[in-house]
């Protein structure tokens, strides 16, 4: 009985029906006749490829294991037998190579020993091939001169439908199945039995019901020759698969539709891997948060249903503070943990409608749609900043980790969305800029003073090379005996254009950069080197010593110590004539790594101040914890703007703290005689400001250590009361102190 219900079809005839590329090879591996889907596939034309040996098409790296192959095949006569293989490689006339699968059966038709090939172009998954010649079966029967002619052409059929490496079906005018092979069948997951007589309802999803009657429709009316499509089957163990449709039909000599042809395609893994990759593509690999892609395109989405049916939206840009620090001391796999967490804290707050962005490193995009008033922008900031009260659990402790907040609000009336990522930006940079931990609304005054900040910044690389930064030192005093025991090192950039740039202008620049890395590296090693020639005649207790600030992102450098003692060796300079400053922020961001650090130094022999002590987190568990060698009274409580009781109560209360502890205090910001008589009575040992001198050149350092040392022997010593030449001096540039313009 044949497989399929009408007239049978010529085998040549097949050939050409069939979707891959066929070739029939004779016992010497000639080919002996190829239809046209081998010819799109080779580039040959078919009378190039009959006559010449099938290894033509076989790259010449392959050709031996292939004649072996070949070889051994030739051997196994039996028409069941058949060999498949993917991963295989076809050579074109064009020398290129394409991947593809193949599929090879012998048979034996006049007692001649004939070889099928079926290809197909595995390398552009083609799995259904199209259907192009029309089915003659008024001229199949008259070819089919006798029924021998008959029986091998049906032979060849069966061997080119049955062991297709497609799902082929062939079906009615009704759409009723008359027959499928194997590979449709378990592709479907269902007997032949359950198939045969039926339309393709069954196996079908019931949402994509139609979607075949439909096609079938088309192609019944004349609308369409040929069809594809997709849509998912039901298997009968509940899977649903994804498949690729092709449907042409078969017509006999007067053009009448006969019957159908059908191939199928699982394309599940297909569009599985498609969904995946356009997954990756618009999402943030580390956090699963929409990446900056997405978050754009979201971005002109609501700008435009702003414009078209108002109300409001805002853009924030959040940035974790001091986030390089936890990187450097717990690692970047810690680093990636405390992201991944922030991003869940923060989608416990994001509203549906809204979009959430990892824009890149420690920054996250925030876009709230449908607001109703600039203020409910304000409270989404809020609602982002509280879910980081509390502290994150990790690596068996906990993290305080908190973020700054640059927000934007945008209207219909805007007709460009494209710079309010920067805008964001901006006020990111106000929010860091007023102390952090904040929320800064974006002002169109930030616009400009963001260019300005861009253009400082590259000027500041430029300066490094070109000498306009130099080092300047403020005197350190024995408030006692008024003699000079140290110098505090700051940085100073004299500006060709701009004049003298204020440190607290330049430095959060650089610290946003990796040019804090550069800076504080110089200022290290000058500080060192003119320390080194700070050597008088007098005994070595007695050289005056030099202190350097360390901003956040150096001390937490992994390389710190390294760096110190290499430049500490190359110098000369004793480890216990160099002083590292460093702020109450710097050392909570971890006192378990600053802990280890000052460890390390103290080894070395470097001691550690607290800087602006009593203005950050002070806690008298961490001052025990850390054990500075000195702490620094910040000018706030030295010379307040408005004296007070109160204040006054505050001072001694912090120069008993450090007596009680065994620490050096250290004031600063001293200005007249009045505050230097307070301190006397106190018993604050160190003092520093301008009732002495402001920070001057390092040659005029030398200066006033051979003035002094003239005056009062071996020490240097500054008068009690501003000598009219150094008090005075620098006054106009730096304020009324000196606290605010180190490299810190």
């Amino acid at each position: 009985m044949s497989y399929f219900e009408g007239p049978p079809l010529s085998w040549h005839h097949l050939l050409e029906v069939l979707p891959d590329g066929i070739a029939y090879v004779d016992e010497h591996g000639v080919i002996c006749h190829a239809n046209e889907r081998l010819e799109v596939l080779t580039g040959y034309a078919r009378d190039e490829l009959v006559g010449q040996a099938v290894e033509m098409l076989v790259p010449s790296r392959y050709r031996g294991s292939h004649a072996a192959q070949s070889g051994k095949f030739a051997g196994v006569l039996d028409a069941g037998a058949l060999g498949t293989g993917s991963g295989l490689t076809l050579l074109r006339r064009d020398g290129l190579e394409i991947a593809i699968e193949a599929a090879i059966a012998p048979l034996i038709l006049d007692g001649k020993p004939w070889t099928v090939v079926a290809i197909r172009d595995d390398s552009a998954q083609i799995a259904a091939a199209k259907v192009r010649a029309e089915v003659e079966l008024h001229a199949v029967a008259s070819e089919l001169a006798s029924a021998e002619a008959l029986a091998n052409s049906e032979q060849r059929f069966r061997l080119a439908f049955e062991n297709n490496m497609a799902g082929m079906i062939f079906v009615d005018l009704e759409d009723r199945i008359l027959a499928v092979n194997d590979a449709f069948c378990q592709m479907a997951g269902r007997d032949r039995q359950e198939i045969i007589g039926k339309d393709s309802a069954p196996f079908t999803h019931p949402e994509d019901r139609g979607i075949t009657e439909e096609a079938h429709r088309r192609l019944t009316s004349g609308e369409a020759d040929q069809v594809s499509y997709t849509k998912r089957y039901l298997k009968n163990d509940g899977r649903v698969i994804d498949v690729e449709v092709s449907k042409s039909p078969a017509r006999d000599a007067t053009g009448r539709t006969s019957y159908f042809v059908t191939s199928v395609r699982d394309i599940t893994q297909e569009r599985a891997l498609s969904a995946q990759l356009s997954h990756q593509a618009l999402h943030d690999r580390l956090t699963g948060l929409a990446n900056r892609v997405l978050f754009e395109d979201r971005l002109s989405q609501a700008h435009g249903r702003a414009v078209r049916q108002g109300g409001w939206g805002a853009v924030l840009l959040l940035d974790l503070d001091d986030f390089n620090g936890v990187n450097d001391t717990f690692g970047h796999l810690v680093g990636d943990q405390l992201l991944v967490a922030v991003a869940r804290r923060f989608e416990e707050v994001a509203r549906s409608s809204d979009t959430l962005c990892r824009f890149g490193g420690d920054e996250f995009l925030y876009l709230a749609e449908g607001l109703t008033s600039p203020a409910q922008a304000e409270e989404a900031a809020e609602g982002l900043l509280g879910v980081l009260a509390e502290p994150f659990f990790l690596v068996g402790g906990h993290l305080e980790q908190h973020a700054s907040i640059g927000v934007v609000v945008f209207d219909g009336t805007s007709t460009d969305c494209s710079g309010l990522i920067q805008a964001a930006d901006a006020a990111l940079y106000e929010a860091k800029r007023q102390g952090k931990g904040r929320h800064v609304l974006f002002t169109p005054a930030m616009r400009q003073q963001a260019v300005s900040r861009f253009a400082l910044v590259q000027e500041l690389g430029y300066s490094l090379q070109s000498g306009e930064i130099s080092m300047h030192y403020q005197p350190i005093v024995d408030l006692i005996t008024s003699e000079v025991v140290g110098f505090e090192a700051l940085m100073r950039w004299q500006h060709p254009e701009r004049g003298q740039v204020p440190p607290d202008v330049f430095i959060p620049l650089a610290e946003q950069s990796d040019l804090i890395f550069e800076l504080g590296s110089r200022a290290l090693r000058d500080a060192v080197t003119e320390a080194r020639s700070w050597e008088g005649a007098g005994a070595r207790w007695s050289w005056p010593f030099v202190t350097v600030n360390l901003s956040a992102r150096q001390f937490h450098d992994p390389d710190l110590v390294s760096m110190i003692e290499r430049t500490l060796t190359a110098s000369g300079l004793e480890p216990q004539r160099l002083l590292l400053e460093i702020t109450e922020s710097v050392a909570l961001v971890d006192v378990v790594g600053t802990t280890s650090v000052i460890e390390r130094l103290n080894r070395l022999g470097v001691a550690i101040a607290l800087d602006d002590f009593g203005t950050g987190y002070s806690s008298l568990s961490y001052l025990a914890l850390l054990r500075p060698q000195i702490i620094k009274i910040d000018r706030s409580f030295v010379s307040p703007s408005k004296a007070s009781t109160r204040n006054d109560t505050l001072l001694e209360a912090i120069v008993s703290l450090g007596q009680k502890l065994d620490m050096t205090v250290l004031a600063e910001g001293i200005e007249t005689p009045g505050q230097l008589q307070q301190l006397r009575h106190l018993g604050c040992e160190l003092g520093q400001g301008y009732l002495f001198s402001p920070a001057v050149p390092a040659p005029e350092v030398a200066t006033m250590l051979d003035r002094r040392s003239r005056r009062r022997g071996q020490r240097p010593v500054l008068p009690t009361t501003a000598d009219s030449h150094l008090a005075g001096k620098g006054r106009e540039h730096f304020g009324h102190g000196d606290a605010a313009h180190r490299i810190c």
